[in-house]
């Protein structure tokens, strides 16, 4: 039993993830390769490896002649009967060969093979690894900064953060272990190409996958994720149980959930909405904090106007528009937001037909502040 190189395989598998099946067919084939160019040809000769033992052995099948005129082919009568005197003419001989008697080119070939189907196998098995990883999250580890590109380490392999998929809040480090999004995972002849992202919005949706338990059992559900990154995301979210709040879900007791998750993206603004197949409604929570009058949205032009108090008019827009266009994102509407006094100025009242004076509905004690305080 050849222990040494059962052993060696059985560290190949471990280490380097590569069946020990493939390995074995690996120096089978590497074989054939030697016996091909030490002999010129190896149409009859066969290599089997033991599966259990390692140990291998390798012979041709020669046919017996009168005269040999292809010796790596044909056998003399005469030699035949030196290894059984049953045989005749036209029988085949399995003639064994021994790999110690090949020149040092062949066995260097053989080598080669073999190096090179491990190296194949290697990165088969990490493209494989990542490749089923896409659009999910995993822990890497910064190591250098290549222009303006980031090369992060991520285990079995290396991966790019290019300057777009970085948050231009955040200073990346070298040793500094940090979360990533797989963006992409291309197969090259040099091994993987891995792209991954700290800005995307499927970022924010795993981590809180990976923190909230009512969404890995599939009681609450994010349906839509609007994220300026390093600055502040929207999430609209749904329960499928009534006993179940899905907005106190993500944010925990003690906001313990959501707050791992604003710590982690190095304290992003995180604003969750209930999610509504309304889409006035939708449009309308994904506002908030801001208060609505009403809302008139265009299901088919994707279009909504949107009236608010004159005190909610810059809460509803947000700091250089921010609130407006990331419900915008959010919702996937085009949303239009007018004062309450604009709208009466312009008739937009009288034109839908609204009547109450939803101002006088709000108070101080409400949320109302004076212009000149806000």
């Amino acid at each position: 039993m050849n222990k040494e190189l059962i052993e060696a395989l059985n560290v190949l598998e471990k280490e380097k993830d590569i069946s020990r099946e493939v390995i074995m067919e690996a120096i089978e084939n590497s074989l054939l390769t030697a016996c091909k160019n030490h002999f010129g040809k190896a149409d009859n000769i066969h290599v089997h490896m033991d599966r259990e033992t390692g140990d291998y052995e390798m012979y041709a099948e020669k046919t017996v002649v009168e005269t040999v005129t292809d010796p790596a082919l044909e056998i003399s009568l005469a030699d035949a009967h030196k290894k059984n005197a049953m045989y005749q003419l036209g029988d085949v001989v399995r003639e064994d060969i021994r790999s110690a008697s090949f020149g040092r080119i062949a066995t260097q070939n053989a080598k080669n093979v073999i190096l090179q189907k491990l190296r194949e196998e290697e990165r088969k098995s990490v493209y494989d690894r990542y490749n089923s990883r896409e659009h999910d999250i995993i822990t890497g580890v910064v190591q250098r900064h290549i222009g303006k590109n980031i090369n992060i380490n991520l285990g079995k392999a290396d991966a790019i953060m290019p300057e777009n998929e970085q948050v231009k809040t955040e200073n990346y480090r070298p040793t500094e272990r940090i979360k990533v999004l797989i963006l992409e995972v291309k197969d090259t002849p040099r091994g993987p190409h891995i792209l991954v992202s700290r800005t995307h919005p499927d970022l924010v949706k795993r981590l809180f996958e990976a923190e909230v338990a009512e969404i890995q059992q599939g009681i609450v559900e994010i349906k839509a994720i609007a994220r300026e990154a390093g600055s502040r995301t929207k999430m609209a979210v749904v329960s499928y149980d009534e006993g179940v709040d899905p907005i106190g879900a993500c944010v925990g007791l003690n906001g313990v959930r959501v707050n791992a998750v604003v710590d982690e993206l190095g304290g992003e603004k995180i604003d969750i909405i209930h999610w509504s197949d309304n889409s006035a409604e939708l449009i309308e929570n994904a506002l908030s904090p801001a208060k609505v009058i009403c809302v008139l949205a265009d299901d088919e032009e994707k279009e909504a106007l949107v009236i608010v108090p004159d005190f909610q008019l810059s809460l509803a827009i947000g700091r250089a528009g921010q609130n407006a266009r990331l419900s915008a994102k959010l919702t996937g509407y085009k949303i239009d937001i007018k004062s309450e006094t604009e709208a009466r100025e312009s008739g937009l009242f009288e034109e839908i037909g609204y009547i109450d004076d939803y101002s006088n509905d709000y108070s101080e004690e409400e949320g109302y502040v004076p212009e000149e305080e806000a």
